[in-house]
């Protein structure tokens, strides 16, 4: 197994990324990815390139001798991405309405408060 592959691995693992949201984001092949990852196909430039980038990397990053792999802590958490194919225009809309509620989730929450205490007498 390459070094490139070994990192991958290694950030694949550490970063808990699926191969199946790899194979989603590069175009290759769940099987063919597999058969990379795990060293029984070679990988060309091209497959290295598409996964670096799909990784939000460059290549050079999966080549080096002192790789090191980012913590998780790294990063902050609203950057988590997930990939769930094209929505339909009904997910769009409830999409664009989870959007809002959270937007402004401490107006809703508060609101519920002052509810909760003008029914129980406490204001």
């Amino acid at each position: 197994m390459t070094k490139y592959i070994e990192n991958v691995n290694a950030y694949l693992s550490q970063m808990k990324i699926k191969q199946t949201y790899i194979s989603l984001k590069t175009g290759i092949d769940q099987k063919k990815l597999s058969r990379i990852l795990t060293g029984a196909q070679d990988i060309n430039a091209t497959d290295m390139e598409k996964i670096a980038n799909a990784l939000g990397q460059k290549m050079e990053f999966f080549l080096s001798s002192s790789f090191c792999v980012p913590q998780m802590h790294d990063y902050l958490p609203e950057k988590i991405v997930f990939y769930a194919g094209n929505p339909t225009e009904k997910q769009n809309e409830i999409a664009e309405k989870l959007e809002k509620l959270m937007a402004n989730i401490d107006e809703v929450m508060s609101a519920k408060y002052r509810f909760l205490n003008l029914s129980e007498g406490k204001l």
